[in-house]
């Protein structure tokens, strides 16, 4: 391998990694391109050292100028990959894409479901296609009116713009047109079979004598259920195949009588659509050319595609894939709602929970969230693991960038540091970015971790962040001097960094943290959080990243509340 082959892996390891390649990665990389290295990699590692030496001490400006010298598509190509998640579906150039995402208003979102609204979203936006948001909402019993506003809410969170919010409920005539048209075609017959007996005989393929009635029967009944049958006496069903392999096909229900009130409609109709049939109306009238869901869909895509073709309308191309496998989260609906109403949980924005409320109150990023669906990628395929720490993962890549820093102590002790020099000092907000500064005023009196108090041995040389350096001497603390680089290149049995408080109240704050498990931890911490706002995430150094949540008073003295985001 050439000396600019060397170059080029090390200048791409550079830009990935903040401008510092690593000689290890470097190797592994080398390795990865020839394996038949491995035999003179001492050789190559020392020809290496300085090259990477020397493209470490450049600019990332002048790396990817270098870059750019070498390998004038690598940009262009990184580029292109990194929005290529869609390569699969073979889009051509001027393709006009248009997608949707349809909840119903009826529960909280997950992280698994944000990727169902990502991959549609995305897929318009990459393509500069159109994305409708559309409310399934056409049966009135499940629909609860405060998920309007909690979903829009919810979508909005995940940075999603959609082109047009629609209600399926606004459709309610078309869908009773189309179903007019299947009985005068006799495709769709009235059944009055008792809801048991129609579940048993579509299992065992047995079909009933409902299947007999003429188009003209049919549509007098029609009229009848809608004004008049109670619930659950008659349905309209297709007549499609009752010996069909997919179950889903044998003559399914398309309308069914729930006379109930709707919350947008009131009693308007007595008779509303099924999902199946409203959904593929819905895809195909308005030409949504591309649908991902999951995988639980996919014996119901035979019946979508069979009910658009069968009224003519566009069939829009759908992609079933595998959902997250949440490991160690509740997800289910059902027990989620019975541990809130029993007081076990605080509410659908529980710390514990996965829900989209509850990771944004957390501190949960949506972008962190848009990566994550990004790199599982879209498979049939077993779904992805996805655990807390997983999902920590990404999001600490977004917080590593973006969050303040500030000191807390948990368990306070009290140190004396003879000598100090006290003065006021100046820290940064953010050890890489110009977030701003924070003031300290240091008297010779700190507050530290009593684990870090624990594990002092005599003769310890002990560096408080960005501050001072002392000595550990017979149970009493000695200054030594303040710059890093003495601390660095001091002898000392032990050394350690740590972070402190001024033990003066005038420079402290009482604060709460909220862990998951509802654990209610209390400390101190520095007066300069007075500046955060409600909702601002921040890293608590050496420990935590965590979310402001509230502000409490108590006898004339503030209490800042936050939630734990994670480690």
């Amino acid at each position: 391998m050439q000396n600019n082959n060397f170059r080029e892996i090390i200048l791409e390891n550079a830009i990935k990694h903040k401008g510092k390649a690593d000689l290890k990665f470097v190797i592994n990389s080398l390795l990865a391109k020839d394996a038949s290295l491995k035999e003179q990699i001492k050789e190559i590692s020392d020809s290496i050292k300085p090259i990477i030496s020397e493209i470490n001490s450049l600019s990332i400006d002048e790396q990817k100028k270098q870059m750019e010298q070498i390998n004038p598509n690598f940009f262009e190509k990184k580029e292109k990959e990194e929005r290529n998640i869609f390569a699969f579906l073979n889009i051509k150039s001027g393709d006009k894409i248009v997608t949707a995402f349809p909840p119903s208003p009826e529960k909280y979102y997950h992280i698994g479901h944000a990727k169902s609204i990502y991959l549609n979203y995305l897929l318009a936006k990459q393509y500069n296609g159109k994305f409708y948001l559309r409310f399934e909402d056409t049966n009135p019993i499940n629909v609860k009116p405060e998920f309007y506003k909690i979903m829009l809410e919810d979508i909005s969170w995940l940075g999603v713009e959609w082109d047009e919010l629609q209600y399926a409920s606004d459709y309610l005539d078309l869908f009773i047109e189309y179903a007019e048209k299947l009985i005068k075609n006799n495709q769709a017959y009235i059944c009055f079979c008792d809801p048991d007996t129609l579940k048993k005989n579509r299992f065992q393929g047995i079909p009933c004598n409902c299947r007999n009635h003429t188009p003209e029967q049919n549509l007098k009944y029609w009229e009848e259920m809608k004004t008049s049958y109670p619930p659950e006496k008659a349905s309209l069903r297709l007549k499609i195949d009752i010996h069909h392999k997919n179950t889903t096909m044998r003559d399914p229900i398309i309308f069914r009588v729930i006379d109930a009130s709707h919350p947008r409609l009131e009693k308007k109709y007595r008779i509303y659509p099924t999902y199946d049939f409203q959904n593929a109306i819905m895809d195909g009238y308005f030409g949504i050319t591309h649908r991902f869901r999951t995988k639980e869909f996919e014996l119901r895509s035979e019946l979508h595609h069979y009910i658009r073709k069968l009224l003519g309308l566009y069939d829009t191309y759908t992609y079933e894939f595998a959902r997250f496998n949440l490991i160690g989260m509740e997800s289910s609906g059902r027990k989620i709602r019975e541990k809130v109403q029993s007081g076990e949980l605080i509410g659908w924005d529980d710390p514990s929970l996965p829900t989209l409320r509850a990771l944004k109150r957390r501190g949960f990023s949506p972008e962190a969230i848009k990566q994550l669906v990004i790199e599982s990628g879209i498979s049939k395929a077993s779904g992805t693991k996805l655990t807390w720490d997983t999902l920590y993962k990404y999001n600490r890549r977004v917080l590593n960038d973006t969050a303040k820093r500030f000191f807390l102590i948990k368990e306070p002790v009290e140190i004396i540091i003879k000598n100090d020099p006290c003065r006021n000092i100046q820290l940064s907000l953010h050890p890489k970015l110009d977030l701003g500064k924070r003031n300290f005023s240091c008297t010779g009196k700190y507050l530290i971790e009593k684990s870090d108090f624990d594990n002092f041995k005599n003769g310890d040389l002990i560096r408080l962040i960005d501050n001072l350096n002392f000595i550990c001497e017979n149970g009493e603390y000695i200054y030594k001097n303040q710059e890093y680089l003495e601390y660095k290149n001091a002898q000392a049995s032990s050394k350690a960094i740590i972070h402190f408080l001024p033990n003066d109240s005038s420079q402290l704050v009482d604060v709460t943290i909220l862990m998951p498990d509802k654990q209610l931890i209390k400390g101190l911490a520095e007066k300069n959080i007075e500046l955060l706002n409600i909702g601002d995430i921040v890293q608590f150094e050496r420990w935590a990243f965590c979310r402001l949540d509230s502000i409490d008073v108590q006898n004339n003295k503030k209490i800042y509340n936050f939630w734990f985001t994670h480690l």
